[in-house]
């Protein structure tokens, strides 16, 4: 088998060629007119001449080809088709680990005065489609901010509240153009969880302590008041006695009761999973809370979509977890008229289960914000501090989170996502 000719090797056939023809051409049209045969002149000549063109052509073709630059060797001809084959499939196998990498990577560019973002992965690209990040120009800007080489937490907005994350930064240069690459990782509910989990520790230490000195105290006060009656002392020192140890005794069974309260957060039963209809789920909380706010002239709304969606999920656990959050969102429009509160559930990105508990009163002060969901906080004057940790306890325990997110037309949402 042999191969075709090279495009040099060719050129510089096609040139000879060429030449050769308009000199025979050239030559047989000199001997015509020379020999004087006037009869076959013009026809002799009209050939001569196409041939001398047709030889022309030829020839600049050929000087064409010449002139033209030759391809190099493509480098990867030259090597084994074997090892072709291995290095695309390594370059496959790097794209797709970079694309499935559990960090949002993000590429900085700078054009002149001018820096880019762009993302560089799925996760990336999630977390700036629409539904995730408010606003992504904020978040660029402190991605472009990020030192070389150092580590920072950033704090963004998102659709379902305040995100935390940590960024990281290395730079490249490929060629010859300098580059960032930022690697963004999201720790909200890790963070979340190990603050919960450390007040549980804290709460479960204090109220054994304060339980094993509070019980003697209330058994030795109502010991004491049995053994007043006894004692043959003046009218008013007995009942000034008698009134201290009451008040000892009180006090002592009403700590008691307070400190046996946030045992709760310490003592939630592990969570019992199973297949729940939500429309079904909230037919039985509508019936607990509606009476409550019709009572005052308020409104409770609540939506499914679709109507037959289901969850694994603790039923109990839910159900205690949004009457809490309807709870506070009665006690937060107690001066609102009419006060409205809509609960809805639908499918969210992912086919996560999604439940928002909003309300029309004048929602949380953004400075508070990062502390309502830590437990003995309050924004109410007599308010515990239990509610929203339980809920958020409640639905840690279902694989979830709970935020806090501003309302577009005021007021508290509250978002948990399963």
């Amino acid at each position: 088998m042999t191969s075709d000719p090279s495009p040099a090797w060719r050129g510089k056939l096609l040139t000879v060629c060429g030449m050769l023809i308009i000199v025979g051409a050239a030559t047989a049209m000199t001997y015509l007119h020379t020999a004087g045969q006037s009869d076959q002149l013009l026809r002799w000549s009209i050939v001569m001449a196409l041939l001398a063109v047709s030889g022309l052509l030829m020839f600049i073709r050929g000087l064409s080809s010449l002139a033209a630059p030759q391809a190099r060797p493509d480098a990867g001809n030259l090597l084994p088709a074997m090892q072709r084959d291995g290095l695309q499939q390594t370059a496959l196998t790097l794209e797709s680990r970079l694309e499935h990498a559990p960090i949002a990577l993000f590429c900085v560019e700078s054009k002149g005065q001018e820096k880019n973002v762009s993302p560089l992965n799925g996760n990336a690209r999630r977390l700036i489609a629409p539904g995730r990040v408010i606003e992504v120009s904020q978040l660029y800007e402190q991605i472009i901010a990020q030192a070389v080489g150092k580590r920072s937490m950033i704090c963004f907005e998102t659709e379902q509240g305040q995100e935390r994350a940590l960024l990281a930064s290395s730079s490249l240069t490929l060629q010859s153009q300098a580059q960032l690459i930022v690697a963004l990782m999201p720790v909200e509910s890790e963070l979340q969880m190990e603050a919960q989990q450390a007040w549980q520790k804290l709460i479960r230490v204090l109220t054994h302590e304060i339980m094993n000195s509070l019980t003697p105290v209330a058994s030795l006060s109502s010991t004491a008041q049995d053994m007043l009656n006894d004692l043959q002392l003046p009218q008013q020192n007995a009942a000034d006695l008698a009134l201290a140890l009451d008040a000892i005794s009180r006090r002592a069974h009403g700590l008691v009761n307070f400190v046996g309260s946030y045992r709760s957060l310490a003592n939630v039963p592990v969570a019992q999973l199973e297949r729940v209809q939500l429309q079904a789920l909230l037919a039985r909380i509508s019936s607990l809370v509606s009476p409550m706010w019709q009572s005052r002239g308020g409104e409770i709304q609540f939506s499914v979509e679709p109507a037959n969606l289901e969850a694994m999920l603790d039923p109990a656990q839910l159900e205690q977890a949004l009457i809490n959050l309807i709870k506070n969102a009665f006690e937060a429009t107690a001066s609102v008229q009419p006060a409205i509160v809509s609960i809805r559930a639908q499918l969210s990105r992912g086919a996560r289960l999604r439940i928002e508990v909003s309300d029309n009163g004048p929602g949380v002060p953004k400075d508070l914000i990062a502390h309502i969901f830590t437990p003995f906080f309050s924004t109410r004057e007599h308010g515990s501090g239990i509610g929203l940790a339980l809920v958020r306890q409640l639905v840690q325990g279902n694989g979830g989170t709970v935020r806090y997110a501003d309302s577009v037309g005021g007021g508290a949402r509250f978002i948990i996502s399963l």
